[in-house]
């Protein structure tokens, strides 16, 4: 049976520490409620944005993937690893943070905000070898159509993590709809409306809106205005 749990955007957690202006769909740090510590492998999706010249000091990590989505500016990334490397928007970056890592990420520019999506799964393998992946995406090719940008498959487009996930991005216009076949029995959805208004299966969603379904194989997207969307198809028990 379809199960359906609605997150309107001013139900998420918000932490505003002057420097970060932090919204919270999930559980984290200060904010806290039980009734929203994940969905399905989904722990934490924070929609950040970062003051021009100030980020997060070097922390660790483990046993967790770590996405992250850009959406306006750039951040530098330093990890553990050795990668030093500024992603923007359009690039997607990803780490397995396995056995454990350090990272930090700062925005570089004094005169311009970065705002990003930051996204961690857990994973369905435990202590694996850290890595780090970042590649950059072409925008235009989730126009009207939905684009993959993960998987669980290093050779399918986009990145890949140690989890059955994919996650898509789409940019339609109004009008536009779309289906879209869940790849795995027993995963669910999360939707993630970047901008706009989405409905998706009957649900009207807008702006920083989302929607978590499960129960089912076929999502119906609708874009009744200019949209951007994040799809996350993941493992609802792993």
């Amino acid at each position: 049976m379809e199960n359906i749990v609605l997150h309107k955007a001013e139900t998420r957690g918000n932490a505003n520490h002057g420097w970060l202006n932090a919204y919270h769909s999930f559980s984290f740090a200060s904010w806290y409620n039980p009734e929203r510590i994940q969905f399905g492998a989904l722990r934490v999706l924070n929609d950040d944005t970062i003051a021009g010249g100030m980020g997060f000091g070097t922390h660790p990590h483990d046993n967790m993937e770590i996405i992250t989505i850009p959406l306006e500016g750039d951040l530098a990334h330093k990890d553990s690893m050795g990668n030093t490397e500024i992603i923007k928007h359009g690039d997607i970056q990803v780490m397995s943070a396995g056995t454990g890592v350090q990272h930090s990420e700062f925005n570089p520019n004094a005169d311009q905000q970065t705002k990003l999506l930051q996204i961690w799964l857990f994973p369905n393998k435990r202590n694996v070898d850290p890595r780090y992946q970042q590649i950059t995406l072409n925008v235009a090719d989730r126009h009207n159509k939905l684009a993959q940008v993960l998987s669980p498959n290093a050779d399918d487009e986009g990145v890949w993590i140690h989890q059955d996930a994919w996650f898509q991005m789409g940019n339609f216009d109004s009008g536009v709809s779309t289906e879209y076949k869940i790849k795995k029995e027993g995963n669910g959805v999360y939707a993630f409306i970047l901008k706009g208004n989405v409905t998706i299966n009957g649900q009207e969603l807008n702006t920083r809106d989302a929607v978590g379904i499960s129960g089912t194989d076929t999502l119906n997207i609708k874009a009744n205005t200019d949209a951007e969307f994040l799809l996350m198809d993941i493992p609802m028990n792993y």
